[in-house]
C-alpha cells in the first residue's frame, strides 16, 4: 500500500507533447537568461522571513523561522558576501553570468538585505514580542522591570557575569582588541572625570556561556537580554568613570578558507585552516540604530570597513538566539501540532521483533523517506545488523556531518572489535563542521576503524554506506545510498530520501567509488551510478538529451526536477533547449535557482516552484518520462559547479516500479503545494500562492506525507495483528 491510498488528491497532471513553435536560435549566453546566485540565495532568505511574518503559523515556530532568518544571513555573509569582497579586492572586474561585476552585486545584496532586515525589526517589535507576551512569554527591556525584579537581576549580574566579563579599553599600548566572528560586543565610551580623558572600550557580552535572555526572578517566562543587563551595570565594569554613551554591535567575519591541493597532512592543514577562520577579515558589521555617529565612527575606523558593510539594527541584534525562546518548556499549543516518524513497514519486526533489514533487501529494494520514515529503525538498524553479523566482512561509511547521537559511530566500534574491517571516510572540510569532524575521526581511528580523510582539492559529499556480507561461496553488497546526511537529528527536520538495494552492479559502482578515495586509482566509467566530478553532469545532461529526443519522436516527455539549488551553467543550457524543444519542465527547487523560466522562445515550458515550511526540503531528485519509460535518480548532489566538479557526489537510479511512483508522488506533490509555495516568475521574483477562498483545504506536500505515512504505518500494524 503506498501512501497516497490514504490522501485524497487531485489528479495528477498528465504528460501532453508540447509543440515546438518554429523561432530562431535564442542566445542563451544572455545575461537575461541567468538570475544572480548571490541575489537568489537572498530571495530564499525572503521566503523564510515570510513565514515568520505569516500570523497563519503557530507563534513559537514563528519566533524559529525568524532567528533561521538570521543564520542563514550570517552564513551567506561569512561565505557568499565574503567572497565578492576578495574578489573586489583582488581587483576582479569581470561581470557574472547576469552581468553584473563582484562590486555592483555587494551594492545589490545591501540593496536587497537592508529592507530584509528592517521587516524583520518591525516583525520583533511589532507582531512576536507583543503576541508573545499575550501567550505567557514575556521578553522585556530591562527599564520595564519593576524594582524588586530589578535589585534580583544585578545580584544575578555580580554573581554569575560579572565574573566572566572583560572590559577591553583602547588607548596607549593598548590597541583595538581582536572582535571574533559573530560575537555581540558592546561599544562603550568612558570618561575619566579627573582628566577629562576620553576612551573607547569594548565588553563582549559572553552569550556562548551564558543564556542571551536572562529569566527574570519570579517568572520563569519572563526575560531580559543580556546586552541591556551588562550595560545597566556598566559603573561596575569601569568604577570611577562616567559612562558617556554605550550600543550594541556585532562583526561578521570571512569564514571561508581554502586547503591546497598540495597538502601533505589534511587534518593538519584544516586545523590550521579553523584557526585563521577566526581572524578572517571583517565582512560585516551590524550596530544598534540609535548609536551615535561619534560612537559609530570610532567602531567603523577601528574595524576598517565601508559604509556598505555596516547596517543599523531598529531592535535586538542577533535573533539567532531566539531559539532560547522556542525552547521554552510547555506552550504547545503555540507550535505545530507533535509529528512521530514511523519505521518504514518492510523493515517493521514481527510481534515486537528487530526486522532482518538484509533479508527485507533481499526481497527487493526499499525506499524510506525521512523525517516521515524513522532513521534509527532504518540507516540504524541497518548498520546495527551488520555490526552484529558474523557473515559480514566490511562496513564502509561516508561522514559528511553527523552528531553526537549517531548510532554509526558506536556500530563501527563494535564491528572492528569482532575482526570485520570497518572504513570510514570522514570529509574533514564539511563547512562549518570542521572541528566536529575531526574529534569524530579521532575517536573512531582510537577505536581501530580505518579512517580516511579524503582528497584536499575534493569533498566527498556522498551518502552512502556499503556493507559486505559472506554469502554461499561468495559475497553480497548490501547497499544504502541517501539524499540527506547519516545525522539523526536532522533526519528530523530534513525531507532526505534513502534507498537500500542489493543491485549487484550498483554494490559494484560503490566498492569502486570507495577503492577511488581511499586507494590510488583513477575514476571510471561507473555501470549506472551517476558520480562526480567525472560523471555525473554529462549523466544529468544525456537524460535530458534522450528525454528531447523522446519528445522529437512524437512521444510524451517530461522533466521533473527536485533540489536545493540550479547554478550549473551547462544543465540550465540543456534546460533551456528541452523548453525551446517543446519538452515540459517542471522543477522545486527550495532554494538558489539561476535559471529563468516563461522567456518567450526559451524557456515558456519551464515552471519553478519552491517550498518552504516545517521541514527543510533537502531530497534530490531527477526524473525523466519518456513515452511508458520513466528514469529516476536520487542522490547527494544539487546541480551546481562546487557539487559537479569539485565533489566527490553520489546518485543512482530508482528503478523498481513502486518505489519509483513513490519519488514521483513526492515530486507532483511538491508542485502542486499551495500552502508553502512559491513560483519563479519571468521578473526573477517569487510569488507566494495566493489562498484560494473557495478551497480552505489548501494542499501541503508536508501534510500529505505525515498523514498519509502515518496512516501506512498504521496499516501494517493492524494487518499485523
Amino acid at each position: 500500500m503506498t501512501p497516497e491510498s490514504h490522501l485524497t488528491q487531485e489528479p495528477i497532471r498528465a504528460v501532453e507533447r508540447v509543440p515546438a513553435p518554429a523561432r530562431e536560435p535564442s542566445d542563451l549566453d544572455a545575461r537575461e537568461l541567468y538570475l544572480n546566485r548571490e541575489l537568489s540565495w537572498v530571495d530564499f532568505d525572503d521566503r523564510v522571513l515570510q513565514l515568520a511574518e505569516d500570523e497563519g503559523q503557530p507563534l513559537l515556530e514563528r519566533c524559529k523561522f525568524a532567528a533561521i532568518f538570521t543564520s542563514n544571513l550570517d552564513e551567506f555573509f561569512m561565505i557568499r558576501v565574503a567572497g565578492l569582497h576578495d574578489q573586489v579586492d583582488a581587483g576582479v572586474t569581470t561581470p557574472k553570468a547576469d552581468g553584473r561585476t563582484p562590486s555592483e552585486v555587494l551594492d545589490a545584496i545591501r540593496e536587497k538585505v537592508r529592507p530584509l532586515m528592517a521587516r524583520q525589526d518591525a516583525c520583533m517589535a511589532g507582531r512576536l514580542r507583543p503576541a508573545l507576551d499575550e501567550s505567557g512569554i514575556r521578553l522585556v527591556d530591562i527599564d520595564a522591570v519593576d524594582a524588586e525584579a530589578r535589585r534580583a537581576l544585578d545580584r544575578r549580574f555580580r554573581r554569575q557575569i560579572f565574573p566572566v566579563l572583560t572590559p577591553l579599553a583602547v588607548g596607549l599600548g593598548r590597541p583595538f582588541p581582536y572582535i571574533s566572528n559573530l560575537s555581540l560586543s558592546l561599544a562603550v565610551l568612558v570618561r575619566d572625570p579627573v582628566g577629562g580623558h576620553t576612551t573607547f572600550a569594548r565588553v563582549k557580552v559572553p552569550k556562548e556561556m551564558l543564556p542571551r535572555f536572562v529569566a527574570v526572578d519570579g517568572g520563569p517566562t519572563t526575560f531580559v537580554p543580556l546586552e541591556q543587563l551588562i550595560a545597566a551595570n556598566l559603573h561596575a565594569l569601569f568604577p570611577g568613570m562616567e559612562i558617556l554613551e554605550h550600543g550594541v554591535f556585532r562583526v561578521t567575519r570571512d569564514a571561508d578558507f581554502e586547503i591546497s591541493d598540495e597538502a601533505d597532512d589534511l587534518l593538519a592543514a584544516v586545523e590550521d585552516e579553523l584557526r585563521r577562520r577566526r581572524f578572517g577579515e571583517v565582512v560585516r558589521v551590524e550596530l544598534e540604530a540609535t548609536m551615535s555617529a561619534e560612537l559609530r565612527q570610532a567602531l567603523t575606523e577601528a574595524l576598517e570597513v565601508e559604509e556598505r558593510q555596516v547596517y543599523e539594527i531598529g531592535g535586538l541584534l542577533d535573533l539567532a538566539d531566539l531559539w532560547q525562546i522556542v525552547g521554552v518548556p510547555g506552550f504547545s499549543g503555540l507550535r505545530d501540532p507533535s509529528f512521530q516518524s514511523v519505521t518504514q513497514p518492510r523493515l517493521q519486526g514481527e510481534e515486537g521483533a528487530k526486522a532482518d533489514v538484509f533479508a527485507a533487501m533481499r526481497s527487493g529494494d526499499i525506499l524510506v523517506h525521512h523525517p516521515y520514515d524513522s532513521f534509527s529503525t532504518s540507516v540504524g538498524r541497518f548498520v546495527e545488523q551488520a555490526a552484529n553479523d558474523p557473515d559480514v566482512l566490511a562496513i564502509k561509511l561516508t561522514i559528511y556531518r553527523t552528531s553526537d547521537d549517531t548510532p554509526l559511530v558506536p556500530a563501527l566500534t563494535r564491528a572492528t572489535e569482532r575482526g570485520k574491517q570497518a572504513v570510514c571516510l570522514v570529509e574533514l572540510k564539511a563547512r562549518f563542521d570542521e572541528r566536529a569532524n575531526i574529534e569524530w575521526a579521532r575517536k573512531l581511528e582510537e577505536t581501530g576503524v580505518h579512517v580516511v580523510y579524503g582528497h584536499p582539492s575534493l569533498k566527498t559529499h556522498a551518502k552512502c554506506i556499503l556493507v559486505v556480507r559472506r554469502e554461499g561461496d561468495g559475497v553480497r553488497h548490501y547497499l544504502h545510498v541517501g539524499t540527506g546526511n547519516y545525522h539523526p537529528k536532522t533526519a528530523r527536520l530534513y525531507t532526505d530520501f534513502g534507498l537500500f538495494t542489493c543491485d549487484e552492479q550498483l554494490g559494484s559502482d560503490v566498492a569502486d567509488m570507495f577503492n577511488f578515495l581511499t586507494g590510488y586509482a583513477r575514476p571510471r566509467r561507473y555501470r549506472k551510478a551517476l558520480v562526480a566530478p567525472d560523471h555525473l553532469r554529462d549523466g544529468i545532461l544525456d537524460q535530458i538529451a534522450k528525454t528531447v529526443a523522446a519528445h522529437e519522436r512524437g512521444e510524451p516527455a517530461l522533466v521533473q526536477m527536485k533540489m536545493n539549488s540550479l547554478v550549473d551553467r551547462a544543465c540550465i543550457k540543456a534546460l533551456y533547449r528541452a523548453s525551446q524543444a517543446g519538452v515540459r519542465i517542471d522543477l522545486n527547487i527550495r532554494g538558489i535557482c539561476c535559471l529563468v523560466p516563461g522567456v518567450p522562445g526559451v524557456s515558456e515550458n519551464i515552471r519553478v516552484t519552491s517550498v518552504v515550511g516545517r521541514f527543510l526540503e533537502h531530497s534530490r531528485v531527477y526524473a525523466f518520462t519518456r513515452g511508458d519509460e520513466q528514469a529516476v535518480f536520487i542522490g547527494s548532489a544539487d546541480l551546481m559547479p562546487r557539487n559537479l566538479d569539485t565533489r566527490v557526489e553520489l546518485v543512482v537510479p530508482v528503478e523498481d516500479p513502486v518505489l519509483r511512483d513513490d519519488v514521483l508522488d513526492t515530486l507532483e506533490r511538491s508542485l502542486a503545494d499551495e500552502t508553502n509555495a512559491w513560483e519563479l516568475q519571468s521578473d526573477g521574483t517569487w510569488v507566494r500562492h495566493a489562498i484560494d477562498p473557495d478551497r480552505p483545504e489548501r494542499r501541503s506536500v508536508q501534510r500529505e506525507l505525515m498523514l498519509g505515512h502515518t496512516a501506512r504505518a498504521a496499516e501494517r500494524e493492524a494487518s499485523a495483528d
